[in-house]
């Protein structure tokens, strides 16, 4: 593998990035409603919130505005990267070239991630400006937290995008099933665990490891103990969690969103590299 090859498409991505209209739409979407959200939530609308409970309510809200908005952004440009060249033939000339299908995939997906972390680090940098600018005062070690939390959750659903891709030839299909994925992580995951436990009466443990296999509601527990350093406000499964793991859950948590970054672009490369089409 030539790392000047990964660096000149990784270049090449970005730029495309930039130059793509829905790109540009969810990266202005997600900054703006950053801002919104953190001077709404500072300014307690006279309900007297302020300092770290003010705090406390700007994070809870950008936990929100991360949930619904990061992975269907990750997740639509993911699985419209390798799909929509290759239904325009440019990936098939690419392939062409003296590349590795290696080199490409790498390449493509750090541009795309660096693009991806790029857009959220002026979302929460701006929001952090205007916290401060407020006059509330930050929990720095809790907001670090929570964007760093919130860029690992970004890069494993561009890996789930890219397995998308991977495994689509139109690109209008890919996008259907990232839209798709992201409905099923972001409704049925809260929805499907409080149906499964009433319908079945699950064992609190079963519910918690359950749990875990959503990155959604994974990345939900890790900034709760960030901002809250407790996971009481879920219940009996939170409690549970604080007691059987202790100070391993951040670990736990850790491990489980890495898994989402690695297994599925490992798949996607496994597949891309052995198809003998492009």
């Amino acid at each position: 593998m030539e790392p000047r090859i990964v660096i000149t498409l990784l270049k090449k991505e970005i730029n495309d990035s930039l130059n793509n209209r829905w790109f540009v739409l969810y990266a202005g979407a997600f900054t703006g409603l950053a801002l919104l959200l953190s001077w709404l939530s500072l300014s307690g609308g006279g309900t007297g919130y302020s300092g770290f409970a003010g705090f406390g309510r700007t994070a809870a809200s950008l936990v929100n505005l991360v949930l619904l908005v990061v992975p269907l952004m990750a997740l639509t440009i993911g699985a419209g990267s390798l799909s929509g060249e290759r239904e325009q033939g440019t990936l098939s000339y690419l392939l062409s070239q003296p590349v590795n299908r290696v080199e490409v995939l790498l390449g493509k997906y750090l541009g795309l991630a660096i693009s991806l972390l790029g857009t959220l680090a002026l979302g929460f940098g701006l929001s952090g400006m205007v916290i401060a600018g407020r006059g509330g005062r930050t929990d720095a070690t809790a907001y670090g937290l929570l964007i760093g939390f919130a860029f690992i959750l970004a890069l494993g659903m561009l890996s789930l995008g890219f397995l998308i891709s991977v495994l689509t030839r139109k690109a209008a299909v890919a996008t259907g099933v990232a839209l798709f994925a992201w409905l099923a992580l972001v409704f049925v995951g809260d929805l499907g665990l409080m149906g499964t436990t009433l319908a079945f009466k699950l064992p609190i443990h079963t519910l918690f490891n359950l749990a875990l296999i959503n990155p959604l509601q994974v990345f939900k527990m890790s900034a709760l103990i960030s901002i809250n350093s407790t996971l009481d406000v879920l219940g009996p499964a939170g409690i549970y969690a604080m007691q059987s793991y202790r100070d391993s859950l951040t670990w736990l948590f850790l491990g489980s969103l890495f898994a989402w970054i690695i297994l599925p672009l490992f798949a996607a490369y496994t597949i891309f590299d052995r198809r003998g089409d492009v």
